[in-house]
């Protein structure tokens, strides 16, 4: 099976291709024998039913400094002449991003999209996890100065928040005595339209935050993500490192639970966030990350078992 293969992501030039998903993802396209095509999600065009960007073909190779290399730009009709869309441009969940799914939307009956737009749109990364509370620590989604101090004075520490931020930007511990928590509520209410995300503070936090990819509903692999000095995020992007782990009972239980819906709401691909092997934090289905160093620790090919679930899915449709 060959597929013409449209990518929507963020410039080629800015990502690190030692540890870049979307750039694995294309290097096990383009082994497979699939015709590659880059555009950025501003280039989306429509008119009288029809969606199309202006796209270059492109081939990839993991040499830094020369990973990439463009042909001429062409009009590329996804809906007509691509067989697959992966949307992997990274967050902010804005509605520049909302409206890309809307116009993705348009074509899914004709192009498989992964992650399907729809879903992506309804299952936000920390408003979709509030229907999986019971594996969730406290939690409080507010603009209120007032709830947030209610809230710290039951739970002793506090993690503050974006409710649609992502890579472990501005996320904030506030302690005991709650110094600058109005403050910090004032500053969020400024930059940001939305209530925002109030947890309790988790002190396993020390001993890592999980990242466990699934694959259209199935377990592919885990990493844990350990803080740097001095530091309470764990993520890669803010100095975090990764080291090898095996899933928790707990864990597993949470995705026997999430597997399902996963997969009924062709969320092929996702990454879901776990603290202390217990308490769940996210579940990823715009742009995850994570596969490179889950194959480098397991000797695994994820990016090949998302092609595989995604051949399938291209097949079935006929």
């Amino acid at each position: 099976m060959s597929l013409t293969v449209a990518v929507q992501m963020d410039p080629l030039d800015s990502i690190n291709i030692a540890g870049d998903s979307s750039f694995a993802l294309m290097l096990s396209a383009q082994a497979r024998g699939h015709r590659l095509f880059h555009y950025a999600p501003e280039d989306l065009n429509y008119s009288a039913g029809r969606v199309w960007t202006k796209a270059h073909p492109v081939t990839v190779q993991r040499v830094d400094g020369d990973h990439f290399a463009f042909g001429d730009p062409v009009k590329l009709d996804l809906g007509d002449e691509a067989d697959v869309v992966l949307m992997r441009q990274d967050p902010p969940f804005d509605l520049g991003y909302i409206t890309a799914t809307h116009l993705l939307e348009r074509i899914a009956d004709r192009t498989l999209v992964v992650n399907d737009p729809a879903q992506v749109r309804n299952a936000p990364e920390k408003v979709w996890v509030l229907d999986f509370a019971q594996f969730m620590p406290p939690t409080l989604v507010t603009r209120s100065v007032d709830e947030a101090k209610a809230f710290l004075a039951e739970h002793g520490e506090i993690v503050v928040k974006p409710l649609h931020g992502n890579g472990g930007k501005a996320i904030f511990k506030i302690g005991r005595d709650g110094a600058n928590l109005s403050s910090l509520i004032e500053v969020f209410n400024t930059a940001y339209r939305e209530p925002h995300m109030v947890q309790a503070f988790l002190p396993d936090i020390v001993k890592g935050d999980k990242r466990i990819v699934l694959v259209d509903g199935e377990v592919a692999g885990a990493i844990n993500r350990l803080p740097g000095e001095g530091e309470i995020r764990s993520n890669l992007a803010v100095g975090g490192s990764a080291a090898k782990t095996e899933l928790t009972d707990r864990e597993r239980e949470i995705c026997a639970v999430l597997g399902p819906e996963l997969k009924k709401r062709g969320l092929l691909f996702v990454g879901i966030d776990v603290i202390g092997g217990q308490w769940l934090t996210e579940i990823n289905v715009t742009s995850p990350t994570g596969i490179v160093a889950i194959d480098r620790f397991n000797g695994t090919d994820t990016a090949g078992m998302i092609w595989d679930a995604i051949e399938a899915r291209v097949a079935a449709r006929g």
